[in-house]
């Protein structure tokens, strides 16, 4: 069967120009939202008269009939029919003739693949909002048993306060939040119906836009349609999500590798998400934490292709805008399955509680606890105290010991006020308890925290 879309250009293309030109390839991706916003389309012009009950039918059981063929494998797709929309509609005018052709009546490629792209990246957008929730709970289940499990918290890399396990945990759950908000925002804003738009002016068809809106499930049409046809902004909002969300994954799959190595040993990834060397028999490595930080280079790429794409072009529709999609299936799909593993390999990994008290032991985590002491306790201004602290922490370090593990004396000789209650400070489990203001590492406040986010879980 000869191309559909035909005349002006009168001569065959030529092949080389059919394989540059055609998407089809990789947007037959978009088939079922294809043939769901065409059955929309066929509904509104038989409600609106324009199209008989008659060729609806034959439009409707034409559509499944292409469904089934494209999910039994036995639809032919043809690199001349450019894209999954002629595709589509070429099949449909061979089974069911002349009813196939009426079809497109009031509705261009350029709504029409509006429209697909914007369904895909709607039902998209769910279905990453659904697998964040997925990770948030398990987040929540590690925190909720490790509120009292004490680590060293870290500022440039190096030890500094002590604190729980639950309260780190619970701050890559605040990132998830912020991510899963972002994507039900992106959601809710873009939840507008291209279908109607035609090429770029809207069309004399007396169609009724509000119904295919609904038959659709968008909440309402969108208000241009000359916007509509150039827009792709709910595209670069989900590759910015997405991006946003792997940075948040990158930062705690770096966390992972540290933590599994022998110089931290805070966890243990489980053999099911680990790998061997192919050389060295006793390597345990953690490809999957590598994997998804080099996943995120991948998916900031996808973001500034797109940007990059759109930055010059005029209204409307322009060829160029072909390329927006491949990005974003592959930002989509590999942010799925990257949410899915980061999920199963924190629910499998063994973490190492007594492990992670010792290296509470390094690096004097309870100094700034002794400053606040001899400011409070003994008035001693706080650059003194400073001072003071410093120079016992040096003392500590050419004695091997830990600044929690001094001595009383040494510390009465600093200043005749201190009392023995001092060494309630210098405890490190005192110490983390002790940052107890509103959002803080106290297990107390951990648990608050649990309970905060667990409250927001419950009214999604």
């Amino acid at each position: 069967m000869a191309k559909l879309a035909t005349g002006r250009v009168q001569k065959k293309s030529s092949h080389l120009l059919d394989s540059f030109n055609s998407s089809l390839p990789f947007d037959k991706k978009l088939y079922l939202e294809d043939i769901k916003g065409s059955i929309a389309h066929a509904t509104m012009l038989n409600h609106q008269k324009i199209i008989s009950d008659d060729d609806f039918k034959l439009i409707l059981d034409g559509l499944k009939k292409v469904k089934e063929e494209i999910e039994s494998k036995k639809f032919d797709f043809d690199i001349s029919d450019e894209d999954i929309h002629m595709a589509i509609e070429k099949r449909l005018t061979e089974l069911i003739g002349d009813a196939g052709k009426r079809l497109h009546t009031a509705r261009s490629r350029n709504d029409q693949v509006a429209l697909d792209f914007r369904l895909y990246v709607q039902r998209n957008n769910l279905k990453i909002m659904s697998l964040i929730k997925e990770l948030e709970l398990v987040i929540l289940d590690i925190a909720n048993r490790h509120t009292d499990t004490m680590l060293p918290g870290f500022t440039h890399l190096q030890h500094a306060q002590p604190i729980n396990f639950a309260y780190h945990m619970l701050a890559y759950m605040s990132m998830f939040k912020r991510d899963y908000e972002r994507f039900e925002d992106s959601y809710k804003r873009n939840n507008l119906s291209p279908l109607g738009c035609a090429a770029l002016a809207g069309t004399p068809y007396p169609i009724d836009r509000d119904f295919s809106a609904k038959l659709l499930g968008f909440e309402k049409p969108t208000i241009n349609c000359l916007d509509t046809v150039s827009d792709r902004d709910f595209a670069l909002e989900i590759l910015f999500n997405i991006a946003t969300l792997m940075m948040h994954i990158s930062r705690l799959s770096e966390e992972l590798i540290l933590w599994s190595s022998s110089e931290f040993g805070f966890v243990e990834l489980s053999d099911e998400f680990s790998t061997s060397s192919s050389i060295m028999p006793q390597k345990k490595n953690p490809d999957v934490p590598e994997l998804l930080r080099g996943k995120t280079g991948r998916v900031y790429g996808n973001l500034i292709s797109l940007l990059t794409v759109l930055k010059g072009l005029p209204l409307a529709y322009n060829k160029d805008m072909q390329e927006d999609k491949e990005g974003v299936f592959d930002s989509v799909e590999n942010a799925k399955l990257s949410l899915e593993i980061l999920t199963q390999t924190l629910k499998t990994m063994s973490i190492k509680k007594d492990r992670m008290q010792e290296a509470c032991m390094v690096g004097h985590l309870s100094a700034t606890d002794l400053a606040d002491y001899l400011v409070n306790k003994c008035g001693i201004p706080f650059r003194d105290a400073y001072k003071i602290t410093g120079e016992l922490v040096a003392g500590c370090e050419k004695k091997g010991i830990d600044l929690s593990q001094i001595h009383f004396d040494e510390l009465k000789s600093v200043d005749d006020r201190i009392d023995e209650d001092v060494l309630e400070h210098l405890d490190l489990k005192n110490s983390m308890n002790a940052r107890d203001s509103f959002g803080g590492t106290a297990t107390k406040r951990a648990k608050e925290q649990i309970e905060i986010f667990k409250g927001w879980l419950d009214e999604l």
